[in-house]
């Protein structure tokens, strides 16, 4: 565990595995914290990559910033984090909100991306609706906290079958929202519903692209996925079998496989 200060906000992050070795910087979404990634930092620390994985501002460890976070905050955050680093280009990755916020750091700053993955994402500007639902929850949290909030969407975050199948899986995920500050979630909320659209910016994309999606997951499904990959044509799509949103932590072995494959075919022939 490092922290760093950088941008008003103390951030902290792990930095796994060989300094030579590619980096992958991985970005956990919505309530959650970076050992979600934790799975996919062992795989990958083992065939040689270096792997960033840091809690956002508001999240696990990292300090708070009240009101409004904005996406581009986020992005920001991380290409700062890179700087301090020393991490000229990186493998961006993200889960749901994290994937919103990889495209957000795509449109930002397009020359520190060597390649994108995007799980369980959505690229189109929020609606009316639910930015209006969005701000509402905001208001919940930061009035309830969050376990009420977490016990609701558990069968959302996970397919529901695997809630009682994968018990410590479960509770684990259950864990990092309990845990989640209300003031950091509902300021990410707030930011996160005025959030552009994201599909021209995935349109002009050269980098390579793997797009991954649970097949039972209710929040962005595989329709989302798919139109992501008809505006990335490019890129490579894997939909990861009875998963629900979180496929990175209910399958991890699919998921890792189709990182791994991924990373040495078309990120390494890219160059």
């Amino acid at each position: 565990m490092n922290a760093i200060a950088l941008r008003g906000a103390t951030i902290h992050y792990d930095d796994l595995g060989p300094s030579a070795g590619l980096p992958v910087l991985l970005i956990h979404g919505h309530p959650f914290d970076r050992t979600l990634w934790a799975p996919q930092a062992k795989a990958l620390t083992e065939a040689g990559y270096r792997v960033i994985t840091p809690d956002l501002r508001g999240y696990g460890r990292s300090s708070v910033s009240l009101g409004k976070v904005f996406l581009s905050d986020f992005a920001d955050d991380l290409a700062a984090l890179l700087d301090h680093l020393d991490i000229g280009r990186a493998v961006v990755g993200g889960v749901s909100m994290g994937g919103q916020i990889a495209m957000e750091f795509q449109r930002r700053h397009p020359q520190r991306v060597q390649a994108l993955v995007l799980s369980d994402t959505s690229a189109p500007a929020e609606t009316d609706e639910g930015k209006e639902f969005r701000n509402r929850m905001a208001d919940r949290l930061l009035a309830e906290g969050m376990d009420g909030y977490a016990g609701e969407v558990i069968d959302k975050m996970l397919a529901p079958y695997n809630v009682a199948a994968m018990p410590d899986v479960a509770e684990r995920v259950l864990g990092m929202m309990r845990a989640t500050d209300p003031r950091g979630a509902a300021a990410a909320l707030r930011g996160r519903a005025e959030r552009p659209d994201y599909r021209d910016t995935l349109a002009a994309v050269r980098q390579p692209v793997l797009i991954v999606v649970g097949a039972d997951d209710v929040y962005t499904p595989v329709a989302d996925a798919e139109a992501m990959h008809r505006l990335v044509p490019h890129a490579t799509l894997v939909v990861v079998e009875k998963a629900g949103h979180l496929p990175n932590a209910e399958h991890p072995g699919p998921f890792n496989t189709a990182l791994l494959d991924f990373l040495t075919t078309q990120v390494a022939e890219h160059g």
